[in-house]
């Protein structure tokens, strides 16, 4: 069955030549040209990932974004004329996976997109091999939590709860932590987790990944400059220890 993708963008030329090529790739093709109709269709078809035009009329792509993020798992690629960092730093916090600047080359939209399905894929390997549900599309039941003591994670509802709070996740944070609890006691490389929870292609450097960690040690962590759960092992990687 071949994948979907739902497009967003009001630029008409750019929306039926994307839908048309990509259809010509193999993939089936949804498309809207506003951010509220983009929302109604991702919510009624759940594609597998979404393409989203940052300066939508009805509603923006930032706004669109967060709340797509919210409800569901699929790979977000923004497309945008904008080329200020800013955007691209506020894009990838609200939930977006990659940014892509017009004008950009058929190929190298192609190269991402596959990049991003390839990533979903082998998440959904790992989960597989943890022992875990593949991930089901929303009209199926939902997977069930991971609980470590005080610590519990609803991946239906990307909800983590500690002592029975709710934490405040950012997407990337709520992403490293499932990737992590999802390979308990496993010793994680760097370069591993930026390629799994970022992306091959990810432009910025394992810092990103020491970044995440400090917030989420911030956030889980009895003692932050103790950590008893995501554990550094030196030269190697994060071991996360529940």
């Amino acid at each position: 069955m071949p994948d979907t993708i739902l497009i967003v963008e009001d630029d008409r030329t750019l929306r039926e030549t994307l839908e048309y090529r990509l259809t010509r790739e193999g993939y089936t093709v949804f498309a809207a040209a506003d951010g509220p109709a983009g929302l109604d269709v991702a919510r009624r078809q759940h594609p597998n990932l979404l393409l989203l035009d940052l300066m939508l009329p009805g509603l923006d792509g930032f706004e669109l974004c967060r709340i797509l993020r919210r409800e569901m798992n699929a790979p977000i690629i923004m497309l945008t004329a904008r080329d200020q960092e800013i955007d691209k730093v506020v894009g990838l916090e609200v939930g977006a996976d990659d940014y892509l600047t017009k004008p950009f080359s058929m190929r190298e939209l192609l190269a991402r997109i596959k990049a991003q399905l390839r990533r979903v894929r082998l998440t959904r390997e790992d989960a597989i091999a943890a022992g875990e549900p593949a991930a089901e599309p929303p009209v199926a039941s939902a997977p069930p939590n991971l609980v470590f003591d005080d610590l519990s994670i609803d991946l239906g509802r990307h909800v983590v709860l500690l002592r029975g709070e709710p934490l405040k996740l950012k997407p990337k944070e709520y992403d490293l932590l499932v990737f992590l609890a999802r390979n308990r006691t496993m010793v994680l490389s760097r370069d591993l987790i930026l390629e799994r929870v970022w992306g091959w292609d990810f432009a910025g450097g394992t810092r990103t990944v020491d970044v995440h960690v400090r917030w989420l040690r911030e956030k889980i962590e009895a003692d932050p400059a103790r950590p008893s759960r995501l554990v550094t092992v030196r030269g190697a990687g994060y071991r996360f220890e529940g």
